[in-house]
């Protein structure tokens, strides 16, 4: 009986993992067939990004799909920033380390922003620059 308390936590433990990275393997396939219609798109957990042309898509990604999907022209986009912790930092001096990433995108003739999230602070990075390349 001692044994089976022991193990059954375990048990527990293992049904929930798998669960997990089966539910995370069906987000990233929902994506791959969303990002096949794009020219350049990523997947983290907190959203999907995807661009064709000058527009730029991004939503919340689910195991059927993203969802709360939301569009805009980089043409309508007036500055992109990188915010770190509620911080707005240089995309040439960025910090090794944060919690909270997010690009900002300020929309002309608007009070309006657009903020994208993201995990890891490269990946924001390497995105902010090459949509600022893009905007010229």
């Amino acid at each position: 009986m001692e044994r089976g308390l022991v193990w059954l936590p375990l048990l527990i433990i293992f049904i929930w993992l798998a669960w997990s990275g089966w539910n995370e393997y069906q987000k990233v396939e929902a994506y791959g067939r969303w990002a096949a219609g794009f020219d350049r798109a990523k997947y983290d957990i907190y959203a999907v990004v995807g661009k064709k042309g000058d527009r730029l898509t991004w939503g919340t990604p689910t195991r059927n799909g993203p969802i709360d999907l939301q569009t805009f022209s980089l043409e309508d986009v007036e500055s992109i920033s990188l915010i770190i912790d509620g911080q707005t930092v240089d995309l040439d001096s960025v910090p090794d380390h944060g919690k909270k990433v997010v690009l900002d995108f300020r929309l002309k003739n608007s009070e309006q922003s657009i903020q994208i999230p993201f995990t890891e602070i490269p990946l924001a990075t390497n995105w902010g620059r090459y949509l600022e390349g893009l905007r010229g």
